[in-house]
């Protein structure tokens, strides 16, 4: 690995960036669009640049995906994705954006729980550490809910559930990459599981009211579309010139831009993004959640460390 913290440091933050204003993003043009075809347009969008940048040459690297003895875990990858994307835009049509990025670092700590269950890998008590900060950070954000002191609908309850949901639906996501990657490329994995996705969500998708979006909708729509393939090929290139370890801690900033970048918008009137209540507990909770997800993802140091 050709080392180079700065290239590593701007891929982190372009990736910290697209994560962190794609809840924005969903919550503006779900106003206009129904959740399954926002969902088709970004899968659709996603493989048709995958397709054109090196999707051309992968055909029998996607056929082994799917053909070989990877076969089953594939699938278990591709209806985890398809899954955590729908799941996690229903969600966000019932709460807003900001919760909603809180909730969803549950994944990466369920895909460090998974991974020591099922691999075996290490965990240290600095770790544990951050998993007990993040859980607790979590109930400091919603303490307001938790204590009746903001009224809470079951509507808003129905959202927590369903990127809660979404969480785990990414851990089998993750897990199965995890243990694919071993034979095969990520690019490839990311390639079929979008074009499964065109295909799966192409008959409940209502794809002629892209019609009735007015500029500033329509290139909101295409941001979600390309969001996936910066975030993800961000993340790859940040991945090969900077040490995991490293970009694993910068990566739960995304939550307290989101939720930065909403009261700004806010202020500002430059949109009407629903924010969740936030007190010094709330404001406090957030740091912890990401403080506590960064040391989470934090791997164990070796003696050659």
């Amino acid at each position: 690995m050709i080392t180079n913290w700065k290239l590593g440091l701007s891929f982190s933050l372009l990736t910290v960036l697209m994560w962190g204003l794609l809840p924005l993003a969903l919550k503006v043009i779900l106003d206009v669009m129904d959740p399954i075809t926002i969902s088709w347009y970004r899968f659709s969008l996603s493989a048709l640049i995958a397709l054109l940048w090196y999707g051309r040459q992968r055909g029998t690297a996607l056929k082994n995906l799917l053909v070989s003895k990877s076969g089953p875990l594939t699938a278990v990858a591709v209806v985890g994705l398809l899954s955590n994307y729908l799941l996690y835009i229903w969600g966000l049509d019932h709460i807003n954006p900001g919760a909603a990025q809180i909730l969803i670092q549950l994944a990466p700590l369920l895909l460090l729980i998974g991974s020591v269950v099922l691999f075996k890998e290490a965990f240290s008590v600095v770790q544990w550490l951050g998993v007990a900060t993040l859980v607790g950070g979590m109930l400091l954000f919603f303490h307001q809910r938790l204590t009746s002191i903001v009224l809470t609908s079951d509507t808003y309850l129905a959202g927590i559930g369903l990127i809660v949901a979404a969480a785990v639906t990414w851990t089998f996501y993750g897990l199965a990459q995890k243990k694919l990657l071993v034979e095969h490329d990520t690019k490839d994995i990311l390639f079929l599981i979008c074009l499964c996705g065109t295909v799966l969500l192409w008959p409940f998708s209502e794809v002629q009211t892209i019609r009735k979006l007015d500029a500033t909708e329509l290139g909101v729509l295409v941001f979600c579309g390309l969001n996936t393939i910066i975030a993800y090929g961000s993340f790859g290139l940040a991945m090969s010139y900077w040490q995991s370890s490293r970009v694993s801690a910068v990566l739960p900033i995304a939550p307290l831009l989101t939720l930065l970048i909403t009261f700004a918008l806010n202020d500002l009137q430059l949109a009407d993004i629903p924010a969740e209540p936030m007190d010094w507990l709330s404001s406090l909770g957030a740091l912890l959640v990401v403080g506590g997800a960064a040391v989470a993802a934090l791997p164990k140091k070796s003696k050659a460390d």
